[in-house]
């Protein structure tokens, strides 16, 4: 029996929920744009639970309904530009076999930020915006790392969890 669907919903609503989580965090790192990113690691799990297709549509679709839930129409574009290339690097490292969780999360991390700035210099169209990039590839590795090790420590009970249901 395939159970992809409600993992799938399981999932989106993992990432909906620490989505809300972040927007009532008070955390403000003085550079726009930078948050925790905990959804991702809904995203995270899923590449390596469920599939690379299914993933992709829980990574576009948590980016559209977080950003009308808790942003706007300019955070949903930002939102997919990042989502997307976090997502293909993200599933390229995971399917290649050799990078341990908390890597790949920090290249999601950063691609993540990197496909944001590619956003704005479209939307702004000025090079100041390249001032950014150092800071905000920081951002990405540590906020990428830390959602990394929180996927490394519940994967394997994930795993059990969803190999008991397939053997019933």
């Amino acid at each position: 029996m395939n159970n992809k669907t409600a993992y799938m919903g399981l999932l989106l609503a993992f990432a909906l929920i620490l989505s809300y989580i972040e927007s009532l965090l008070p955390l403000s790192f003085g550079i726009p744009g930078i948050k925790l990113g905990l959804a991702n690691l809904a995203v995270l799990l899923g590449i390596c639970l469920i599939g690379y297709r299914e993933a992709l549509l829980l990574a576009v679709s948590k980016a559209v309904i977080c950003g009308f839930l808790f942003g706007n129409l300019s955070m949903i574009v930002y939102s997919l530009a990042g989502a997307v290339l976090s997502f293909v690097i993200m599933a390229v490292m995971v399917k290649s076999g050799r990078f341990h969780l908390p890597v790949v999360s920090m290249a999601g991390g950063v691609m993540h930020n990197m496909g944001q700035v590619l956003t704005a210099y479209l939307v702004i169209k000025t090079y100041g915006l390249l001032y950014y990039v150092p800071i905000l590839i920081l951002a990405g590795i540590i906020t990428g790392t830390l959602i990394g090790i929180a996927a490394s420590l519940v994967m394997p009970y994930l795993k059990k969890i969803i190999g008991r249901e397939e053997n019933l």
